[in-house]
């Protein structure tokens, strides 16, 4: 699925943005933007869910442990409780329907993000060699790679497979031929042929794996050399990934530290995602009665994820795509904060105010109702 929503919907969308700006940064952005907006309804949902989940779950929990105790001895009386109480507050489970619905799709535009053009795309083929005398019992099971869609222009591109028809069991002292062609079932070496500088999009193969149990040309052909397991890799290049746009040098690079050199562009695009995901994060507790752990919380969490980035590296593409797709998901919490509660919820609220006087004078919360509310919250 995600390979079909990647090449149907969302390669379509970037040749569009990149025939209107020749720029394949601008078309990452217009892309995320896009998206975004496409899936906005799902992410409210789930923004609004979580807002008033975070009020509600505190009065709900001390309700479920009174119906559990005064019901013990009827869990029918006890079930149509919970249902009365889910009724009033809604499910907590309620905010993640809208995001399974749109994972599909974000993985998607993830996945779009970290193949070609914007990166070189690998394959990889996992071998087993056998003796002489053993490959002849073995059937023969012809092997396809995943399907990428390589750009060999700005706006041609076309689905490709790497191929053994033999399959992945090889005897000592055989060699086999890698194939790769379209699904249309075209040798992607013929596609070349037609493109101009053609051939510096072809693989580059290496072993990975078992040097000494298989070679690779660089045309493609491995031979088995002794029993074992190997794995060989080509990478085709990918058409926009050492094109740069505002300060980043190049789309596909990958790594924050490489070669001795600090890479400071994928550094400030990696801070500025922190920098997003922490904005997001106070705005969704904007007007919130103080609470230290929550507090805690979201200092934590963007320290925490950023700092994956630095160690589990991304291409500057697919951070870029994440700090738009960070600052969006902020001014969408911003405006969503600014959404009456419902009564019951707000009554919830103006309670917890009262206890933290304090707090909310602080956090330059005065009267009844959260800040930017109108009166007479929806019902």
């Amino acid at each position: 699925m995600i390979g079909y929503i990647s090449d149907n919907l969302l390669l379509p969308i970037l040749d569009f943005f990149y025939g209107l700006v020749p720029s394949y940064g601008l078309a990452i952005v217009a892309l995320t933007v896009v998206i975004r907006l496409a899936l906005f309804p799902l992410s409210a949902g789930s923004i609004r869910s979580a807002r008033r989940m975070r009020i509600a779950q505190p009065v709900m929990q001390k309700r479920q442990a009174e119906i559990k105790s005064r019901f013990a001895s009827n869990p029918q009386k006890q079930q149509e409780e919970m249902g009365k109480l889910m009724k009033e507050f809604g499910s907590p489970l309620a905010g993640c329907l809208p995001l399974l619905v749109q994972m599909p799709i974000l993985f998607a535009l993830f996945a779009t993000l970290r193949g070609s053009p914007f990166a070189d795309v690998p394959y990889t083929l996992n071998l087993k060699v056998l003796p002489a005398e053993q490959i002849a019992a073995v059937e023969p099971k012809p092997f396809t790679s995943a399907s990428h869609s390589i750009f060999v222009t700005e706006t041609d591109h076309f689905p490709v497979i790497a191929s053994l028809p033999g399959g992945t069991k090889i005897g000592t002292g055989d060699s086999v031929q890698i194939q790769l062609q379209a699904k249309s079932g075209e040798a992607f070496g013929e596609i070349l042929d037609g493109v101009e500088n053609g051939k510096s999009f072809l693989p580059a193969w290496t072993v990975t794996k078992g040097e000494s149990i298989v070679s690779v040309s660089e045309a493609g052909e491995i031979t088995a050399l002794s029993p074992g397991d190997a794995t060989v890799e080509g990478k085709i290049p990918g058409l926009a990934a050492r094109s740069g746009f505002l300060f980043i040098k190049a789309l596909g690079q990958v790594g924050f530290y490489t070669d001795g050199a600090v890479n400071w562009d994928i550094a400030i695009l990696v801070g500025s995602f922190g920098l997003s995901l922490f904005i997001s994060q106070l705005l969704s507790g904007m007007g919130m009665p103080a609470n230290p752990q929550q507090s805690t919380a979201n200092k934590i969490t963007p320290v925490l994820i950023t700092g994956m980035f630095l160690f589990f590296p991304l291409p500057a593409g697919v951070l870029l795509y994440m700090v738009i797709a960070n600052i969006f998901q902020a001014l969408q919490t911003f405006l969503l904060t600014r959404e009456a509660l419902p009564d019951n919820l707000q009554a919830i609220v103006d309670e917890q105010l009262k206890q933290q006087p304090a707090a909310a004078t602080a956090g330059g919360v005065s009267g009844s109702r959260l800040p930017f509310e109108p009166k007479g919250g929806n019902k």
